[in-house]
């Protein structure tokens, strides 16, 4: 370790900072999100080859993300997180000038590539905040990343209702964006490795940490991912429910996993992380009963409610484990995303594949199941809380530089 402290002021200063690049992150997928009907309609493509192209987002980010680590140790946390960002919210505008299939599957990778690297880095320095603050930061990280989509989607909602051409809206938005993006990541910490540490390679094997980890993770996405798109679709066709309440539904789940995740910390620094995933996963598969059991969409929404918040916070808190897992923290958390951003991609097609064959209900225990996989296996998150729990002193004036 250094001997140079930082000042628990700017320690402070670069959490909030960290907060707001989140924020950023997340309400560029809302953006992006809300207009994949014009998309598909400019590229003139159907339903298989819209699902296709949107493949390649996860494709992208599968390929990219080991690289963020290389890329930090290059030009240190600051310059890195700076960059790679940027080239996020400018990716923004990619999608939406693609005229055809071809064109939009380039475009997609690129989105997804750019979208990895950066969540790598911001998450890598959420760990090393974490680590200095000495208590749980990451579920509120991820929180303003949920309150970010929240905004990019409200927003993006409202340009398609005013019938706003996607190319105009995404650019405007990619220029807010990556303005604030930029302002944000001027008080972020600027990490730099010693002169003597190697840079972790282009492309490695996640470690066996990150896999255990990456399982308990695999499980919530899984959960989050089918929730997220079948919820509405569950209370249409399942129990007759009418458009506007399903798409209720969908909110609700959405409400639930941001503000949950904003209030976890708290939970986290009381209980611990594994206690605290074990309960989220019994409340998780409580929500998949009453939505396999429901006889009324108010019921299901209750479900689907319990899910979000079960599930809310082990996302967060298996980066936080990952991170503090192994000496190569952008390593570890590059392979749980991994791992996470695959689950994402399979979940949605797995559930759709299964409802065809039986049925959503037994789709809905699938995920009931996988969501109990939380309170057996949350003991692998026990080296999130190795970073420890508690606020910095009063009397403390410095906390010791993570530099090696």
């Amino acid at each position: 370790m250094g001997d140079v402290g930082y000042a628990r002021d700017e320690v402070r200063r670069a959490r909030y900072a960290v907060a707001a690049v989140f924020a950023v992150h997340g309400a560029v997928t809302g953006s992006f999100a809300t207009r994949v009907p014009w998309i598909q309609d400019h590229a003139s493509l159907g339903a298989g080859q819209l699902g296709f192209a949107l493949a390649f987002t996860a494709f992208g980010a599968s390929c990219a993300m080991p690289l963020a680590g290389r890329i930090s140790h290059r030009f240190g946390s600051r310059t890195a997180l700076r960059g790679l960002l940027t080239l996020w919210t400018l990716s923004l505008i990619l999608p939406s000038l693609a005229p055809n299939l071809y064109t939009l599957c380039l475009a997609m990778f690129a989105y997804g590539a750019t979208a990895g690297m950066a969540d790598v880095a911001m998450n890598a320095l959420g760990v090393e905040i974490e680590r200095l603050l000495e208590k749980s930061i990451m579920s509120g990280l991820h929180g303003m990343w949920s309150a970010g989509a929240l905004v990019g989607s409200a927003a993006g909602t409202l340009a398609a209702h005013l019938g706003s051409d996607a190319r105009l809206h995404h650019a405007l938005a990619a220029a807010a964006l990556t303005l604030l993006g930029l302002l944000a990541c001027n008080w972020v910490l600027d990490l730099q490795p010693a002169e003597d540490e190697e840079p972790p390679p282009r492309f490695a094997l996640p470690p066996r940490s990150a896999l255990l980890i990456g399982t308990v993770g695999f499980c919530a996405v899984f959960a989050e991912g089918a929730s997220l798109d079948w919820s509405a679709v569950f209370l249409r066709d399942r129990l007759d429910g009418s458009a506007g309440l399903a798409a209720a539904s969908t909110t609700g789940f959405m409400l639930t996993m941001a503000v949950a995740r904003i209030a976890g910390d708290a939970v986290v620094n009381r209980f611990g992380a594994v206690r605290t995933v074990r309960a989220g996963g019994m409340l998780a598969v409580l929500g998949g009963l009453l939505i396999v059991l429901a006889g009324h969409p108010a019921v299901a929404m209750g479900g689907f409610a319990l899910m979000g918040l079960g599930i809310a916070v082990v996302v967060p808190l298996c980066f936080a484990a990952a991170g503090h897992a192994g000496p190569n923290p952008s390593q570890a958390i590059a392979g749980v995303a991994t791992i996470t951003y695959t689950s994402g991609l399979i979940a949605p097609s797995l559930i759709g594949g299964v409802a065809q064959a039986t049925s959503l209900v037994v789709s809905f225990c699938v995920v009931t199941v996988l969501a109990s996989g939380l309170a057996v296996f949350a003991g692998v998150l026990r080296t999130a809380e190795r970073g420890g729990r508690k606020e910095i002193s009063p009397q403390a004036t410095a906390v010791p530089d993570p530099r090696p």
